[in-house]
C-alpha cells in the first residue's frame, strides 16, 4: 500500500497540504465539502502536487515538514510538478 502526501491549491490560492490513501479522491471530497472546514468555502480544490511513499510514517513526517514550509516554496513545488505531471 501506498501513502501519499498532497498539496491542494484552492480557488483564491491558497495551499492546503494532507495525507491520504488516494490523493485524487481526498480531493474530489474537499470538493464535495467533506473533510477539512478550512476549505469549504474555498472550492474548487484543485491537486496541485503528490508525492509517494512506501511507509506512512515517512509520509506523515514529510506532510509535517512541507506545512511548515513557507508559501513560495509550496508554489514553485507545485510548478515543477505540474510541469512533469504525466510525462515520462
Amino acid at each position: 500500500m501506498w501513502h501519499y502526501v498532497y498539496l491542494a491549491m484552492t480557488a483564491d490560492g491558497v495551499f492546503y497540504c494532507g495525507y491520504a490513501a488516494d490523493p485524487t479522491n481526498r480531493v474530489a471530497e474537499h470538493n464535495a465539502g467533506r473533510g477539512a472546514k478550512i476549505l469549504r468555502g474555498k472550492r474548487p480544490v484543485k491537486l496541485a502536487y503528490v508525492r509517494r511513499f512506501s511507509s506512512r510514517t515517512d509520509a506523515l513526517r514529510y506532510e509535517f515538514a512541507l506545512k511548515a514550509r513557507t508559501h513560495a516554496y509550496k508554489k514553485a513545488l507545485s510548478r515543477r510538478w505540474l510541469a512533469t505531471k504525466g510525462k515520462p
